[in-house]
């Protein structure tokens, strides 16, 4: 399966909203405990995971025959 100029845009995308949600995610919290995490780098990790995926084409579904009822 090869990638055309927008997949591979999706695919620097997808890498970078992971990069971003890690970096979000290790930056320590300003409270007193001084405990790691943050909602939106998780969010960032996941829709980066999701989008990659999908640009890879993990997410179609391809029926067999079988399924297709052939």
């Amino acid at each position: 399966m090869p990638f055309d100029t927008t997949d591979l845009l999706r695919l620097a995308l997808g890498a970078l909203f992971l990069v971003a949600g890690v970096v979000l995610y290790r930056r320590r919290s300003g409270g007193d405990n001084g405990s790691y995490g943050s909602q939106s780098g998780v969010l960032l990790l996941a829709v980066g995971a999701l989008l990659i995926a999908w640009v890879i084409g993990g997410l179609f579904a391809h029926p067999t025959a079988a399924e297709l009822g052939r």
